[in-house]
C-alpha cells in the first residue's frame, strides 16, 4: 500500500551515498544506461504466496548463508524491504500486474509509487531494479497489453525525476507465449498479435540500456513433448542435444536453446545487441499424476547441474560472449499459489527453511537459525 505520508524530495536525497550526483544528466534518456540490476550470474526469485513460509528477516539469514545476492520479489512489500536493509542483497522489486493500468494513466501516481517504494529505502536497501509486471505480453488480458509501456515510461520518468536513473534498471519479464516457435532456436520470431506490442517496448528498453528478461522452463517444454524431448537435454545431463543448420550450431542443454531462440527473436525484431537475461527458471520437485516429470530427483539434476552451469560465467553457442545471468524460482514452495500440485513445489527450500534436496545449500534448522542470523548482522 502507498502511504499517504510524502517525503520532501531534498530530504530523501540527502541520504543517497552512494549516488554521484555530478554524474546525473536528468534529461537524457540514456543516463540509466549504466545501471546494471544483475552483477553475478546466480539469483533466486522469493515468491511469497503461502502461509507457512520463514519471516522476510529468516530469509535474509538463509539467503546470505547461501551466498546469494541477486533476489528478486513480485511486488514492493515494505516488511522485506524492511529486512533487506543494510544486508548487501541486491534487490529487484516489482510492480504487480494490477498497477499497470493506474500507473500508465497517471504520472502522480508513478511518482509516488516510486517515492514510497524505491527513495524512501534507499540506499539502505540495495534497490537496484523495478520489474514493471510479468509476463504480460501474450498473456490473456490485453488491456494490460496497452498499458504495458505507458507504464513503463511514467516508472523510468518518475526514477529520473528523483535523481535514480544510475541506480535503478526498469525491465519487464516475459514468457515463452510472446514467441510464435523456438525450434529450431534460429528461426524463433515473435508472435504476429505481440509484435506490435513488443517493438514499441524494446525500443525504449534499448534507448535506456535494459536487457530482454525471459522466463524459461525447459521442465514445462519437456512436459509438453515428452515423446520427443530427451529428458537429459532439458536437464542439463550427458545427450546427443540438436544441432541447428541455419547457425551450424549444436546445444546440448535446451535452456541455451531457450535464451538462444530469444536473441534470435529479438535480432529478427532489428534488436541484435540487446542482452537476454533469464529473470525465471526452475524445476517442479512434485506434481499431478500427469506431471511425471516433477521428482525431487529430476529437480535436484536441473537445479544442481544449472548452478554449475552458471559457474562456468560462458555464454550459448549463438551468444559466446554474454555471460548467462538466471534468476532460480523459486525460494519455497508455495502452498497457495493456485493451478496444478506443480506450482507449489519450485521451492529449493521447504517452508521450514529446511533444504528441498541437496545441491549445496544449507537451510535453517531451530539449533542454527538464531546463531547464524546473529553471526550475519553483525
Amino acid at each position: 500500500m502507498i502511504r499517504k505520508k510524502f517525503f520532501e524530495e531534498k530530504d530523501s536525497l540527502k541520504n543517497l551515498r552512494h549516488v554521484d550526483f555530478t554524474m546525473i544528466e536528468d534529461d537524457i534518456v540514456g543516463a540509466s544506461q549504466t545501471v546494471q540490476a544483475f552483477t553475478g550470474t546466480y539469483g533466486i526469485n522469493y515468491g511469497r504466496i503461502a502461509d507457512n513460509i520463514p519471516s522476510p528477516d529468516e530469509v535474509v539469514t538463509l539467503l546470505r548463508a547461501a551466498k546469494i545476492k541477486n533476489v528478486r520479489i513480485y511486488d514492493a512489500d515494505h516488511s522485506v524491504l524492511k529486512a533487506f536493509s543494510g544486508t548487501g542483497l541486491e534487490l529487484v522489486i516489482g510492480l504487480p500486474n494490477q498497477y499497470l493500468k493506474d500507473m500508465s494513466a497517471n504520472e502522480d501516481h508513478a511518482l509516488t509509487w516510486v517515492r514510497e517504494n524505491v527513495q524512501s529505502y534507499l540506499p539502505e536497501t540495495h534497490i537496484v531494479g523495478i520489474a514493471i509486471g510479468n509476463e504480460v505480453l501474450g498473456g490473456g488480458d490485453y488491456e494490460l497489453w496497452g498499458a504495458l509501456l505507458g507504464a513503463v515510461k511514467n516508472i523510468h520518468k518518475a526514477v529520473k525525476r528523483l535523481h535514480l536513473a544510475n541506480v535503478v534498471q526498469i525491465t519487464t519479464a516475459h514468457s515463452q507465449a510472446v514467441f510464435a516457435n523456438s525450434y529450431p532456436p534460429s528461426s524463433c520470431t515473435f508472435k504476429d498479435g505481440v509484435v506490435q506490442y513488443m517493438k514499441p517496448l524494446l525500443e525504449f528498453f534499448s534507448e535506456i540500456g535494459s536487457p530482454f528478461c525471459l522466463n524459461a522452463y525447459p521442465f514445462i517444454a519437456y512436459m509438453g513433448d515428452p515423446e520427443n524431448i530427451d529428458i537429459n537435454y532439458a536437464l542439463f545431463q550427458s545427450t546427443q542435444g540438436i544441432y541447428d543448420e541455419k547457425t551450424d550450431l549444436h546445444y546440448d542443454n535446451m535452456l541455451d536453446a531457450q535464451i538462444d531462440a530469444a536473441y534470435a527473436a529479438l535480432e529478427n525484431a532489428g534488436f541484435k545487441k540487446m542482452e537476454v537475461i533469464v529473470t525465471e527458471t526452475g524445476w517442479a520437485s512434485h506434481g499431478d499424476e500427469n506431471e511425471s516429470s516433477a521428482t525431487a530427483n529430476n529437480a535436484r539434476t536441473y537445479n544442481y547441474n544449472l548452478r554449475k552451469r552458471l559457474a562456468k560465467k560462458k555464454g550459448t553457442p549463438l551468444r559466446p560472449k554474454n555471460v548467462v545471468k538466471a534468476y532460480i524460482f523459486a525460494v519455497f514452495n508455495e502452498n497457495l499459489k493456485p493451478g496444478p500440485t506443480s506450482e507449489r513445489n519450485y521451492g529449493i527450500f521447504k517452508a521450514d527453511g529446511t533444504i528441498s534436496y541437496d545441491i549445496g545449500f544449507h537451510g535453517l534448522d531451530s539449533s542454527s537459525a538464531d546463531s547464524l542470523r546473529f553471526s550475519l548482522k553483525v
